[in-house]
């Protein structure tokens, strides 16, 4: 739609009303409605959206170590700017207008620690050097049937799976709550939001999605949406949908998988038919710069305290500095099987990331290696990827990472000091509310023994 449709669209939509949101450090949409008449005076200009959302964490606990914003600032509003290339209509809400948003600074640039703004930045950079990221992100998540009152009723304890059993790409188990198999499919694509495929995964009540590929900002708007709107859809059917990385430590974790390459014009410039493995100098540039970094900046691929109990053995996610052509077993899996699906997936990416984080640091790290005419000097690992360790291991924590993070000049050059400062500190207060947490299996362990 052009922008005089959308306009028209939304001065006769009977609601009157818009939808918006911003995402925050942790990816989570924060949003508000606005009078039909709101959005009119700003749509070409900007609004102002309290900074707070950049001031606390996911629980909106207010941060104590940021610099950005907090009690010594007095929470003012910072500016953010819709993007109307964002617009869609929520199935679910009768079709409601809705558009996502950037936040900018007092100059009115680009504010350097919103997660949007980062990825068009990184963006810029690839099309600087003459290339355009193709990207698209898939998902695995548990479902249940429950709802926020029964499950913290129950104290977050053994929630009931939407289905039992380990049961993946099963067509019999696709039947039951078909309803919502259905409108996953239909509303998302009517959101804009179109998925390539969808199956169940192996563990009780576990889907997985494949989001269609496109632009890379695209592609991460989509991302984002997309677990908003399941479980917005889930709660429509009596369904409770967890991003979370692992949730139960029986059962496999959920990857945010990212797929990418780079395109020259018309050309998929990852692809070399020449190439015994099908894989351009360029690819294996951009291959070597994620190994490269990956290390430096694995936060932004696992940024939960519960993202390491994922990053297990033998559970489906790489813990090894490796990577492959199509093995399932390494950090990088190289898939090679044409001129226009030859690409690059990152496997370390759990379903909790925020995806224009996890996207940017994929991107800006693939250019790094091209940049810097890295070689991938590193071989294909054969076989099982968890137990070869010639090229080192991830770190084992959030802790650990964060302080390597933190320190990083490779971090700071490829995404910006002031973001990475900024990130560390929420990184940090993360690790902190964990550390002085007091968990069930401590006092299972402690409380009668000690």
């Amino acid at each position: 739609m052009t922008n005089q449709e959308i306009l028209t669209y939304i001065k006769q939509h009977p609601s009157g009303k818009v939808k918006l949101a911003v995402a925050d450090i942790d990816g989570v949409l924060r949003g508000k409605y606005i009078s039909a008449e709101k959005f009119l005076s700003i749509a070409d200009s900007s609004m102002g959206f309290c900074d707070v959302v950049f001031g606390w964490d996911m629980n909106d606990a207010a941060y104590d170590n940021a610099a950005y914003t907090g009690w010594h600032t007095g929470y003012p509003d910072a500016g953010m700017k819709l993007d109307t290339d964002t617009f869609r209509k929520i199935p679910w809400e009768n079709d409601l207008p809705f558009f996502l948003g950037s936040f900018i600074d007092p100059q009115g640039g680009p504010l350097s620690i919103c997660p949007r703004q980062l990825l068009r930045k990184v963006t810029a950079q690839a099309e600087a050097m003459g290339y355009h990221p193709v990207f698209a992100q898939e998902f695995e998540w548990f479902n249940f049937a429950e709802t926020p009152d029964s499950l913290q009723a129950k104290g977050y304890c053994n929630p009931v799976p939407l289905t039992p059993g380990m049961f993946g790409y099963s067509v019999l188990r696709t039947t039951l709550k078909n309803d919502y198999i259905s409108h996953l499919f239909e509303w998302l694509k009517n959101f804009d939001v179109p998925l390539e495929g969808l199956h169940t995964e192996t563990g009780p009540g576990v889907y997985e999605a494949a989001i269609a590929h496109t632009d890379i900002l695209t592609a991460a708007d989509r991302a984002t949406l997309f677990k908003t709107a399941v479980k917005e859809i889930a709660y429509k059917h009596g369904v409770m949908a967890t991003f979370m990385a692992k949730w139960h430590e029986n059962l496999p974790g959920c990857g945010g998988h990212v797929h990418q390459s780079l395109w020259n014009e018309q050309e998929n410039v990852f692809y070399d038919a020449q190439d015994p493995q099908h894989m351009s100098e360029l690819m294996k540039q951009y291959i070597a710069g994620q190994l490269y970094c990956l290390p430096h900046i694995l936060p932004l691929y696992a940024p939960t305290i519960n993202s390491y109990k994922r990053l297990v053995e033998g559970a489906w996610a790489p813990t090894t500095l490796t990577w492959s052509v199509d093995n399932r077993t390494v950090a990088l899996r190289a898939l090679t099987g044409g001129k226009k699906s030859t690409r690059l997936e990152t496997r370390v990416i759990g379903a909790d990331t925020n995806p224009y984080l996890a996207l940017a640091a994929c991107l800006a790290s693939g250019l790094y290696g091209i940049r810097h005419q890295l070689k991938l000097e590193q071989p294909a690992t054969t076989g099982n990827g968890y137990r070869d360790y010639s090229y080192g291991t991830l770190p084992r924590n959030l802790d650990e990472a964060t302080r390597r993070m933190k320190d990083s000049a490779i971090a700071q050059e490829i995404l910006g000091a002031d973001f990475i400062a900024h990130f560390a500190l929420t990184r940090e207060w993360e690790w902190k509310q964990y550390a002085k947490a007091v968990t069930d299996w401590e006092l299972k362990r402690y409380f009668e023994i000690i």
